[in-house]
């Protein structure tokens, strides 16, 4: 196993077309050889199971993500554990004075006392950076900031003393190791050695303090660089080039000093790609450290570093593999560094020396390019699978089929829901023509429409929604909408079709056609009976009328002819009949004008309510005198579009019924109008005319009892008025009007009668 894993740009579930492909990549890349810088790098990926209980597949999720980090953390806490060991063993040789454990070979450099201790600080540091318990956060950040102080001491000593001293080596070494030993190895921490603890320790330190991207990736680029610098220092001890691991005339890096660079720069990678997964690179780290080192060792031994412009090429361009878009840009940075160790590691002949400045510069600039252009690449590439990732993820979250062909029509893709409403699957439809979807004629002629597509480019359908039917794997026949849409890629052409199952929809409109018929042949029956009723009684009260006039005139004759001859009795029963038929044909002319109420045509014209009801108090004068009843108007009533007759008698009734049923000796109608109106049970209404009285009232139970023809409460005063039609007309008139009609009451004081023309209380139907 290997460093590297596959590029996770995206969170989302990947497409199935690309399971398949990943699992054998993995088994193809899985044998990689192990190496120094080696940690596991795959995770194993379970099949997908039907979604039986989501919070649990979440988590499972969640597990198989975590297991490729727990790969970095693990690889991370062992760098420093290495370190740690590292530094202890060459600590080890300082107190015991054992020369071979301190320089390795010979005549090499050795490793400092201090660097020593730094190796251990930093290994602490950079294993408990790991874990999550704010003790071993606590030790990481100690240690991390113990081994940059002492870095940085070292630091400013050459800087500001000079290369003779080193006194922050010996501050701590002079108390455990002999002063002659000190003194026989001499040297101290190399200000290349110095740096890269520095900057290593200030990341990680950062890293802790500030867990954002932007300093991981800080982190990221530093393990870069010490990386490089490491392998900077072990390709001038293979070349025998001392400016490799020794910077101007202070001391040396040494050879085990190098290596242990390198392995933490591989620990602070991992560390980094552990907190940032989606920046872990697609292949193993060896590689590109590889092609680093072969360019520098090529570079040192090629004149005029020719070279160098061919192998640090192939290095930039692995930045194509990482995760992190800045890549390109740290191993140009990288590159740059070698170009100039390359440059001042060698001895120059004066003729060739600014030959050799260009050739490097040009170099130099031709990676910067290069890089920008693999930047910018990988950047649109990025951009370029977020887009295809939200677009699968529509495609397969739409409840609508989408299914997409090419200019022949086979089919390239098939969504989940075209899985559902045509019950096949992907393996059975992808690289089939689209017709066996189809069912006859469209199974025939689709592959001829296709052919003139191609011969003329004349397009019938695409950019439309059509109505079509479609055919399931079982052989059933439906009805689907589509809509085709053509997507061109430079010279070729795909279509997208989005369809959707309208068998509902179509049953539901077969339904509203079979009530719509049913409801126009109950609305034709209707009309039919309601004119056959007024016919009846418009015919009916003619024939009634006749016997009628013959009771009422022979009632009369024997009265005129023999009251004298009769006794009380006999002239008391005659002087009734009179009156019963009378009355009767008095309820016969009400039948018939009530029957033509409902045939007539309004005459509606814009009109003066007030000037309708001043001439309905006019002609009930003597009415109203012989009450001592008053009818008053509140307020101003507005011109509306009516039957002027026909409202004319609503009023005339309502004023009459006030009047006549009212049990004070002053009764009081006032007549008014209201723009709005709120009712006792919440209704409301606009454009509201009232008749309100001061009489009886009416109980509650009866509101709906006085609108029914021939219904009287009680009678009047006189017995033989009224026949208990009088609201009944009322209610039809407004009812033609389109209007509405209500009471309030409260018994022993008054009634009011609400009505509307050509409009319904919010809330409520019309009485009518």
């Amino acid at each position: 196993m290997n460093l590297a894993v596959l590029r996770h740009h995206h969170t989302a579930v990947p497409l199935k077309f690309d399971i398949p492909h990943r699992r054998s990549f993995r088994k193809k890349r899985g044998t990689a050889l192990p190496c120094l810088l080696s940690i596991p790098r795959f995770r194993k990926r379970l099949p997908r199971k039907p979604k039986e209980d989501t919070r649990v597949q979440d988590q499972g999720n969640v597990d198989l993500q975590d297991q490729p980090r727990r790969h970095y953390r693990g690889f991370a806490i062992a760098v420093g554990c290495l370190m740690f060991l590292l530094g202890v063993t060459a600590l080890a040789g300082w107190l015991l004075q054992a020369e071979i454990v301190i320089s390795l070979v010979p005549g090499f450099p050795s490793m400092a006392f201090n660097t020593a201790l730094c190796f251990v600080l930093s290994g602490v540091g950079l294993a408990a950076s790991t874990l999550a318990a704010r003790r071993f956060r606590a030790t990481a950040a100690i240690t991390a900031g113990l081994a940059a102080a002492i870095a940085a001491a070292r630091l400013v000593e050459i800087v500001m003393i000079g290369r003779s001293f080193h006194n922050v080596d010996v501050l701590i070494s002079r108390f455990l190791v002999s002063p002659d030993f000190i003194a026989e190895i001499g040297g101290g921490m190399g200000p290349n050695t110095a740096l890269v603890f520095l900057i290593a320790n200030l990341s990680l330190l950062l890293s802790l303090q500030v867990e954002r991207s932007r300093s991981q990736v800080v982190q990221e680029l530093t393990s870069y660089v010490v990386i490089t610098l490491g392998m900077i220092a072990l390709a001038g001890y293979v070349t025998d080039a001392e400016q490799g691991y020794r910077w101007g005339p202070y001391a040396a890096m040494a050879l085990h000093t190098a290596v242990g660079m390198v392995i933490f720069g591989s620990g602070l990678l991992a560390r980094s790609w552990w907190m940032q997964p989606a920046n872990r690179a697609q292949i193993p780290l060896w590689i590109p450290a590889a092609v680093c080192f072969t360019g520098l060792l090529v570079d040192l031994y090629t004149p005029l570093g020719v070279a160098n412009g061919i192998l640090y090429v192939p290095l930039v361009l692995t930045a194509l593999w990482f995760g992190n878009r800045n890549a390109p840009l740290f191993f140009a940075f990288a590159c740059t560094v070698l170009l100039m160790l390359g440059f001042f590691a060698v001895k120059h002949d004066e003729s060739g020396f600014w030959q050799e400045i260009a050739n490097r510069t040009i170099t130099a600039a031709t990676l910067w390019l290069i890089a920008l252009f693999v930047f910018y690449f990988m950047r649109n590439t990025h951009h370029l699978e977020s887009e295809r990732v939200r677009f699968g993820a529509l495609v397969r979250g739409t409840p609508d089929a989408v299914v997409v062909i090419d200019e022949r029509g086979t089919i390239k893709n098939f969504n989940p829901a075209a899985e559902s409403m045509f019950g096949y699957s992907p393996q059975e439809t992808i690289g089939k023509n689209i017709k066996m979807l189809m069912p006859e004629p469209y199974h025939s002629e689709h592959d001829g429409y296709l052919a003139h597509y191609r011969q003329t480019g004349e397009e019938r359908i695409i950019g439309t929604t059509r109505m079509v039917s479609g055919r399931r794997k079982n052989g059933i026949v439906f009805p689907i909408d589509v809509s085709i849409s053509a997507v061109v890629t430079g010279h070729t052409k795909t279509f997208v079709g989005i369809v959707r199952d309208i068998s509902e929809r179509v049953r539901q409109e077969e339904r509203m056609k079979t009530t719509l018929s049913q409801l126009e042949a109950y609305t034709a029956e209707l009309e039919r009976s309601n004119h056959d009723l007024d016919e009846f009684a418009y015919i009916a009260s003619h024939d009634l009328k006749e016997p009628l006039r013959g009771l009422h005139n022979h009632s009369r004759f024997l009265l005129e002819d023999y009251e004298d001859k009769l006794d009380a009795d006999g002239v008391r029963r005659l002087n009734r009949l009179v009156r019963l038929s009378q009355r009767m044909e008095k309820l016969v002319n009400e039948l018939l004008y009530f029957s033509r109420l409902g045939r007539q045509q309004l005459a509606v014209k814009r009109t003066d309510i007030g000037l309708i009801v001043k001439d309905v108090v006019a002609t009930m004068e003597l009415l109203l005198e012989e009450r001592h009843a008053k009818v008053i108007i509140d307020g101003r009533l507005p011109e509306v579009v009516c039957d002027a007759p026909r409202l004319t008698e609503v009023f005339r009734n309502l004023i009459t019924n006030a009047v006549k049923y009212n049990d004070k000796p002053a009764p009081l109608v006032s007549i008014g109008y209201l723009d709005r109106f709120v009712g006792k049970d919440g209704t409301v209404a606009r454009n509201v005319f009232f008749v309100k009285d001061n009489g009886k009232g009416i109980p509650q139970e009866f509101h709906e009892d006085i609108f029914r023809i021939f219904k009287r409460l009680e009678k009047s005063q006189d017995s033989d008025d009224g026949t208990g039609a009088g609201l009944t007309f009322v209610r039809k008139i407004i009812a033609r009007h389109n209007g509405d009609i209500w009471l309030e009451s409260e018994v022993g004081t008054g009634t009011t009668f609400y009505f509307t023309l050509g409009k319904k209380r919010e809330g409520q139907n019309a009485a009518a």
